[in-house]
């Protein structure tokens, strides 16, 4: 089963501020579900992410790179 984490715990598991982790999934540099206005994050996910060392492909991404979109 999954371990799904709030903004607070992934800022503590990353020592991270909440407002960076909320930036990061907004910004779809971070693995993220958004469930209404909260966001949600799947540890094995973030694990995954933080070993691979590369930042997930998300539509926001892929639609700044394809039309040259400045961020």
């Amino acid at each position: 089963m999954p371990q799904i984490m709030t903004t607070k715990e992934l800022a503590k598991y990353l020592k991270l501020h909440e407002i960076t982790i909320c930036k990061y999934a907004g910004d779809g540099r971070i693995p993220a579900i958004r469930i209404g206005r909260v966001w949600r994050f799947d540890k094995e996910a973030i694990d995954k992410w933080i070993g691979e060392g590369t930042p997930p492909l998300t539509k926001a991404s892929s639609k700044g790179a394809a039309t040259g979109a400045k961020r």
